[in-house]
């Protein structure tokens, strides 16, 4: 099979379409990619947005979403009982050599898209859970998935997390960043923190399992033996998800302490390039690092938790140093003793950037089409 030929493709989100969230950003960027390379691509999404708002080449099927308490975070996902209809409708009107879905354990839509496509299908697992989730006991339930005929999981940690409920033949391929959008010369970092004082950067949402607790009790000592030391928080929270932290910050007078809230895609590059050490203090249920990728490409090292997802991103003592997850006191005399460092920062850094290279958005998606055509030959396509 000419594996230069232009495809048609499907890319399947389960979660509420374009709202934030890994999973988002992910198919995201690999339709931009995919398209670049003059691929037919369409999104096949849930959205609680107004269909004017979402593209011409994305396909609404409902509209109905509910956020669902899920390891820690909330998981939007469609409760609209046309999904099933409008995908059977959909998948019988429109062709796709390859479909294409995101978190096909997460329903209804996967089941549903799945059920009815008659194209080579592909399924990426992007979730690591550090505990059973109920599969074992529904296995049944996820019959659906055996018309798969591609398994991607983004990462080692999401491979030995989803192998062992759906034993099966996997690639792996990880998540992807736009490295010249974080490493390029046209990056300058924010004015008015750039005053000589040494900035620890957060970014994320202030959720549980990001950690977000144990760095801010452990800035309290960073203050103490470094008092010029500026925390900056950045991430997709509002005033209420800050408020507990905030409280804290004024309770024990931590000087210091930024709540920026979110930023734009745009801006985003320009805080870590503010950053003298990024931290990721998240607990569990981390697949993977993207932040840690933006961070390293940017050139910033890295302090992170010691857990399966952030293993497959960084080494110990090569781009940053990893520490045991939600522990105050081993984070607190990281942080110290590399800003105390900067030479050793230095080369945390050079070769944090070596290393984001390599998952570059155009490397990345190199390797799906790869597997997409060796998917079409081995299966054959409609």
């Amino acid at each position: 099979m000419e594996t230069s030929r232009p495809l048609r493709v499907a890319l399947v989100s389960p979660y509420d379409f374009p709202y934030p969230g890994g999973v988002t950003a992910h198919i995201l960027a690999l339709d931009r990619h995919l398209r670049a390379l003059g691929h037919h691509v369409r999104i096949i999404a849930s959205s609680s947005a107004p269909e004017s708002e979402l593209g011409e080449h994305v396909i609404k099927v409902g509209g109905v979403i509910v956020p669902v308490p899920f390891s820690g975070s909330l998981a939007r996902i469609t409760v609209s009982p046309r999904v099933y209809s409008r995908v059977k409708e959909l998948l019988s009107e429109e062709t796709f050599d390859i479909v294409h879905v995101h978190e096909p354990t997460v329903p209804p839509l996967a089941p549903a898209v799945l059920h009815h496509s008659r194209s080579v299908n592909v399924g990426t697992f992007h979730a690591y859970r550090d505990a059973n989730v109920g599969f074992e006991l529904a296995k049944p339930v996820f019959g659906y998935l055996e018309r798969l005929h591609g398994r991607i999981a983004v990462s080692k940690a999401a491979y030995e997390y989803i192998s062992k409920y759906f034993p099966g033949e996997y690639r792996i391929i990880p998540n992807g960043i736009e490295y010249d959008h974080f490493a390029g010369p046209h990056v300058h970092p924010v004015e008015r923190f750039c005053d000589g004082r040494p900035n620890v950067l957060f970014v994320g949402r202030l959720e549980e399992r990001k950690g977000f607790r144990y760095l801010l009790r452990a800035f309290r000592q960073v203050k103490e033996a470094i008092p010029e030391a500026r925390l900056l928080v950045v991430g997709a929270f509002d005033k209420e998800d800050a408020r507990p932290y905030i409280e804290y910050v004024w309770h024990y007078r931590v000087r210091g302490v930024r709540f920026i809230g979110y930023v734009s895609w745009d801006e985003l590059p320009r805080w870590y390039r503010t950053a003298h050490l990024f931290c990721a203090p998240s607990t569990g249920f981390e697949s993977f690092g993207i932040v840690l990728l933006e961070a390293m490409a940017s050139g910033v090292p890295v302090v992170a938790s010691d857990i399966p997802g952030y293993r497959c991103v960084i080494q110990h003592g090569v781009q940053g140093e990893l520490v045991p997850p939600a522990n105050v006191e081993a984070l607190a005399e990281t942080i110290i003793r590399l800003l105390r460092d900067p030479d050793r920062c230095r080369r945390y850094a050079q070769a944090g950037q070596r290393t984001a290279a390599r998952y570059d958005w155009k490397r990345v998606t190199t390797q799906v089409l790869a597997y997409y055509y060796e998917l079409l030959e081995r299966f054959g396509c409609r």
